[in-house]
């Protein structure tokens, strides 16, 4: 009989033939080894058991969420804005006044600057480099991450990819690295390290609302099918080890020439317990969660992924990245011009999304700090690059082009010290005035934060050494 629905693993290409290739019923065991789907992978596993029998933690309750504002919002009319410019570079907006004496923001983000004593501003990330679709430069640290002219770059892993082998998850049945992705471009993935460290894709594991490439909720949900198995296999007979091993046995005459099959399987089978476990299906599962707190944080799309996120690192995922885009294209947050939807211009396009982020950013740290949770989850919230000093790129009234040479970004919470701004840009904020923070400054604050040691080295397929970070150093004014 056909096969008439589609592959509740379809995101791993199942019936590509890469690698080990089982026909049939056996592309179950393909997603299987792969480490179902990337809920937790058997390497990791045996790496955390090794760790434990020598008395060492192979991780601790740390976790990153990234707010990734994809497409690359505009320094000047966010966190560095330039109120005594001309309005051809300060834009439309007008400043307030912070809980940093003399710091001002944009007057739409009015939450943050009430807490922004709890928040650190960085206004000289310097950029170069980086491109979006796909979004490689500032997740992977690596500043010649751009696929247009360098082949090599979408082998890079991303920092959550290198935060998942090197730290791991925190606890085992929880995915390390998880996204919320509204197209594959946005985020950057495991690379050389292998499949194993890709992220597991959040929003086929959960309902969401569904919105409209410009920002429309539909009204519906998705089908959060992730966690429903092909119609062949149900949860009992992927549970039963007894079972399984008959399904495997054609695979280990083959495999099995050192007697590590028992071993490999061991592993493997907590991977499955992590799908036919309840710890996965009810953090993602956000009808649990009391209905004032789904409420504070807010019906839209948006403000539900970052509450998951909570959720998912309250549960022991150690790297959550949220897509913040309507579109697959290259994000909501490239802010063009009016005239080229469904971009916008800083009136049309930037305008809109700034009270939405201001609330569910604010929202989040708080939630974060009543339940003591702020000290251990570091919050960056940052896009690809920053935007052009000048408005009206591209025939628009008030649109900005890409500018990678500087951009800011936000970080909270990770026990680090906050209520400061780090470097600043020139009068017009088009470059870089003092203190540039590079993207390997980032990541090597990221892997300072969750333990990752800075000299940790990987292997490509050939064989060769790389080290995580090829430059950059720990933020310092940050520890």
């Amino acid at each position: 009989m056909a096969h008439q629905h589609p592959h509740a693993f379809g995101f791993l290409n199942p019936l590509e033939r890469e690698g080990l290739v089982a026909s049939s019923r056996r592309n179950f065991l393909k997603v299987g080894l792969a480490g179902m789907g990337g809920l937790t992978f058997p390497s990791l596993l045996k790496h955390r058991a090794n760790a434990a029998a020598k008395g060492k933690s192979a991780s601790s309750g740390k976790s990153v969420i990234l707010l990734w504002m994809t497409g690359g919002p505009s320094q000047i009319d966010t966190w560095d804005p330039k109120p005594d410019r001309p309005l051809q570079n300060r834009g439309p907006f007008g400043t307030i006044n912070t809980a940093l004496p003399g710091v001002r923001i944009c007057e739409h983000l009015p939450k943050q600057a009430a807490i922004l004593d709890k928040i650190t501003l960085i206004r000289s990330v310097d950029a170069k480099g980086s491109n979006h679709e796909p979004n490689m430069v500032m997740q992977t640290a690596n500043t010649t991450a751009e696929p247009r002219v360098n082949p090599e770059a979408r082998n890079y892993p991303a920092i959550a990819s290198i935060v998942s082998k090197y730290h791991g998850s925190n606890h085992p049945a929880m995915p390390a690295y998880v996204t919320f992705a509204k197209s594959r471009s946005h985020i950057a993935f495991g690379g050389y390290l292998g499949k194993q460290y890709d992220p597991f894709p959040g929003e086929q594991a959960t309902k969401l609302p569904i919105y409209t490439n410009v920002g429309v909720d539909t009204g519906k949900f998705s089908e959060a099918n992730l966690f429903k198995l092909p119609n062949e296999v149900d949860i009992s007979r992927v549970g039963d080890r007894t079972t399984l091993m008959k399904s495997f046995d054609t695979l280990r005459r083959d495999m099995d020439k050192s007697g590590n099959f028992d071993a490999m399987d061991r592993f493997s089978q907590q991977a499955l317990e992590i799908v036919s476990g309840p710890r996965a299906r009810e953090a993602f599962d956000i009808s649990l969660e009391p209905k004032n707190i789904r409420e504070k944080y807010g019906n839209h799309l948006w403000s539900q992924q970052v509450l998951l996120a909570r959720r998912l690192v309250e549960a022991g995922v150690s790297f959550v990245t949220i897509d913040l885009s309507y579109h697959t294209a290259s994000g909501t947050w490239d802010n063009h011009g009016d005239n080229i939807p469904p971009y916008g211009g800083i009136g049309k396009g930037l305008k809109p999304l700034l009270p939405l982020f201001d609330h569910f950013y604010t929202t989040l740290l708080n939630d974060l700090g009543e339940r003591g949770m702020l000290d251990d989850v570091l919050v960056i919230a940052m896009g690809e690059f920053g935007r052009t000093p000048q408005m009206g790129t591209q025939g628009s009234t008030d649109g900005r082009n890409h500018w990678p040479q500087i951009m800011s970004m936000a970080l909270a919470g990770g026990g680090l010290r906050h209520g400061q701004v780090i470097g600043a840009s020139e009068a017009d904020g088009g470059t870089i005035k003092e203190r540039p923070i590079l993207p390997g400054d980032i990541a090597a604050t990221i892997y300072k934060h969750m333990d990752v040691p800075l000299d940790a080295i990987y292997q490509d397929p050939t064989g060769r050494p790389k080290f995580i970070l090829d430059h950059g150093q720990p933020i310092r004014e940050l520890f």
